[in-house]
C-alpha cells in the first residue's frame, strides 16, 4: 500500500557531505511526521530529525548546525542534507513516516529499508 524508498547514502571522508532523498509512494490519504532515524553497527536505532507537515523541524544535539531536514509535501519527499560528516555518523540511516492511507482513518508508521552512510576518517 505505502512505501518509503531511501537513496542517497555511500562512502565520504569526514568533513564531507551527502544528501540522502526518501520518497513515498502508494496510496497516500496524508503524512504528517517525516523523520530520519539512524542505526550504528552494535548500537540501537536512533532519531535524528524530525520535519512536521506545517514545516517545524528538530535534530538530535549531535547533528545540529550540520545536518538539516528538509520535505516536499506535494511530492511525498523528505531530504537530509549532512554535512560536515565525522566518522560516528556512519550507520544505516532509515527514512520513517506517519501516513494515512486512502480510505483509512489511522495513522500508522512506515519505515524505509535503509541506507549505507560511511564516513572514512
Amino acid at each position: 500500500q505505502v512505501q518509503l524508498m531511501e537513496s542517497g547514502g555511500g562512502l565520504v571522508q569526514a568533513g564531507g557531505s551527502l544528501r540522502l532523498s526518501c520518497a513515498a509512494s502508494g496510496r497516500i490519504g496524508g503524512i504528517k511526521d517525516m523523520r530520519w532515524y539512524r542505526q550504528a553497527p552494535g548500537k540501537q536505532r536512533e532519531w535524528v530529525a524530525t520535519s512536521t507537515r506545517e514545516g517545524a523541524t528538530n535534530y538530535v544535539d549531535s547533528v545540529k548546525g550540520r545536518f538539516a531536514i528538509s520535505r516536499d509535501n506535494a511530492e511525498n519527499m523528505v531530504w537530509l542534507q549532512m554535512n560536515s560528516l565525522k566518522s560516528e555518523d556512519t550507520a544505516v540511516y532509515y527514512c520513517n513516516a506517519v501516513i494515512r492511507t486512502v480510505g483509512q482513518l489511522t495513522w500508522p508508521n512506515y519505515w524505509g529499508q535503509g541506507t549505507q552512510v560511511t564516513v572514512s576518517p
